[in-house]
């Protein structure tokens, strides 16, 4: 999907006209420290001219008087602005972050395939990060250093016009290229982004993979590939940093050479006697306010592009369509029977490469469908159907005679209930993964799950129990522990239609006997698909579908496939001897 320009103007509109009230308090605020900052000027002019020739103590008292409560004026509103602007936008920034995840987890399951997580972990978190250059004090500080730039110019006019208008020809030029400059960087910022997103999911793949990465003696691969996305992040902020750089000693030399000709013009003028001592300090201090700002705007305006950049990417996420927000998705259930049938279903996930050709079968409420065949043969691919992560290309897979295209997604999910292969914890302890579908469940039915999927017989070994913090991943459990934690989730869950895929695959044979036991409980007047490469585990299914190649090539029960003496009685008979 291209990415789409984020105009100032809409940024405007979204982020800034909004939280006017409390911009426009900061703009009072930067005024004021503004004008605070012109006394000094002013009281330079008085006490060259002034003060020191008449020799009047008092009035020196009365100057520096003055002259402390600007400077207190300044300290003052300089921390008021921090603490306004600078809460607001990490509020902001913590707004934008729920936003965007919120909206990542209503994107289909084919988006997430897609993308590395590490990658949509550094577009939620960072990605948003430059909004606070908007509603922070950035903007403020371009609109009241633009304040502070034309009270100063107007000033500046007024002591000598001829010396200021000296000055605006290179402070004009530099403003041309600074206004090139963000023009060029705006599209390295947005580039930065996507490689950073690249870079951090490539890391949390490896971190997420050590073991394998130690087990294959690959360190020196990961580190080699890592080094080579750090590089590019270098390349990219380098050209950025050229650009910055231009800018940079762009306004050092033209505001330079502007200071130096202010010099010779302010001798001149001196030794003629058309200005004073005191006007000439008081315009070099005034001229240092008309540039401080346009030199200052020059760096916010350079966090502006690097915001505006990160959000084209944030507009981007946000833009996207969800699974759910389809016109055509209208029904939702309410009590559901459980009958779930495939007509004439096809699917492929790239185009002119099908992966399920016309599958067609009905799986009557609370029976158990067993899907078995080779390893790529479309197996996985018919349960995702079943679950609404994946939609036909061709066909329909209805509920209850409801086709699921049709079917609000939370309706339906909320009678799923899935035991997958890479079974999902999180880190924390055993009690919170299977409390996850069901956080206020009774200690009775969190025990009712337990003592179904026998996470008991090792959470009794364990000095605490259900309270074991079982580490990132599960990673302090062996597969048939963190296997029946997912079973017992499911089992809480009490869902009328159960995914269960490759759920016995991790099991050891003492593990799998307990298991066998435990799913006969969960399948109970449910409807369930079972995908499993061992035979031994789905003996007691309804029906078995064998696939192959993305088709049903034999369909039964286990007696009847084995009476057949094809393609499932050569599957069965190859594991009996293993």
């Amino acid at each position: 999907m291209s990415t789409q320009k984020v105009s100032f103007s809409s940024a405007f509109k979204e982020f800034i006209w909004p939280r006017r009230k409390i911009l426009f308090l900061g703009l009072a605020l930067i005024i004021i420290k503004s004008l605070a900052g012109l006394v000094l000027p002013y009281a330079s002019k008085s006490l060259i001219d002034e003060v020191i020739p008449s020799k009047d103590m008092a009035s020196l008292t009365t100057l520096l008087v003055f002259v402390g409560l600007a400077i207190l004026a300044q300290a003052l509103t300089s921390f008021a602005l921090t603490r306004v602007l600078s809460v607001e936008a990490q509020h902001l920034i913590s707004l934008l972050r729920a936003k965007v995840q919120k909206k990542l987890l209503t994107l289909p399951i084919s988006f997430f395939d897609n993308n590395k997580s590490g990658a949509l972990v550094s577009r939620v978190m960072t990605d948003v990060e430059g909004v606070r250059n908007l509603v922070g004090t950035g903007f403020v500080q371009l609109v009241g250093g633009s304040i502070t730039a034309i009270v100063s110019l107007v000033i500046l006019i007024k002591i000598n016009a001829m010396m200021t208008l000296f000055v605006l020809v290179p402070v004009a030029l530099f403003a041309i290229i600074a206004l090139k400059a963000f023009g060029y960087i705006r599209p390295i910022f947005r580039d930065r982004g996507k490689i950073k997103a690249e870079v951090t999911g490539r890391l949390t793949e490896t971190l997420n993979g050590v073991r394998v990465i130690k087990g294959f003696n690959a360190e020196h691969q990961e580190s080699t590939t890592f080094a080579a996305g750090v590089e590019r992040i270098f390349l990219n902020v380098k050209k950025s940093l050229t650009a910055t750089a231009l800018i940079t000693s762009s306004s050092t030399f033209l505001l330079g050479l502007a200071s130096a000709g202010i010099m010779g013009l302010g001798g001149h003028f001196i030794m003629n006697g058309s200005m004073t001592y005191g006007e000439f300090v008081s315009f070099t201090l005034f001229l240092g306010f008309m540039i401080a700002p346009i030199v200052q705007m020059s760096n916010i305006g350079s966090q502006l592009t690097e915001a505006l950049a990160g959000l084209d990417r944030t507009q981007e996420l946000l833009d996207m369509e969800e699974e759910d927000a389809s016109e055509d998705r209208t029904i939702t259930l309410q009590e559901i029977n459980g009958d779930i049938e495939f007509d004439d279903v096809s699917f492929s996930y790239e185009e002119s490469k099908e992966v399920l050709h016309n599958i067609s079968f009905s799986a009557k409420a609370g029976s158990v469908t067993a899907l078995v065949g080779s390893s790529g043969s479309g197996k996985s691919t018919i349960a995702g159907l079943a679950a609404t992560f994946l939609n036909p290309s061709s066909g329909k897979v209805t509920l209850d005679g409801k086709d699921l295209s049709q079917v609000h997604l939370s309706s339906y999910r909320r009678n799923l209930g899935v035991v997958l292969q890479d079974d999902f914890l999180y880190e924390g302890t055993i009690r919170e993964n299977i409390l996850f579908p069901r956080p206020n469940a009774t200690e009775e039915q969190l025990m009712a799950a337990v003592e179904g999927a026998y996470v008991n017989e090792f959470t009794d070994r364990f000095e605490d129990g259900l309270d074991t913090v079982i580490g990132e991943r599960g990673v302090k459990l062996s597969g048939g522990q963190r296997q029946r934690i997912s079973i017992a989730r499911a089992l809480l869950a009490d869902p009328k239609i159960i995914i269960l895929d490759e759920a016995t695959s991790n099991l050891d044979t003492e593990s799998e006997s307990y298991i066998q036991q435990s799913l006969g409980v969960l399948m109970q007047n449910r409807t369930t698909f079972v995908i499993a490469h061992r035979l031994s585990t789905i003996q007691q299914a309804d029906q078995i579908l064998v696939i192959e190649e993305g088709n049903i090539i034999e369909r039964g029960n286990h007696n009847e496939l084995l009476e057949k003496q094809g393609r499932y009685h050569e599957l069965y008979t190859y594991q009996s001897r293993i």
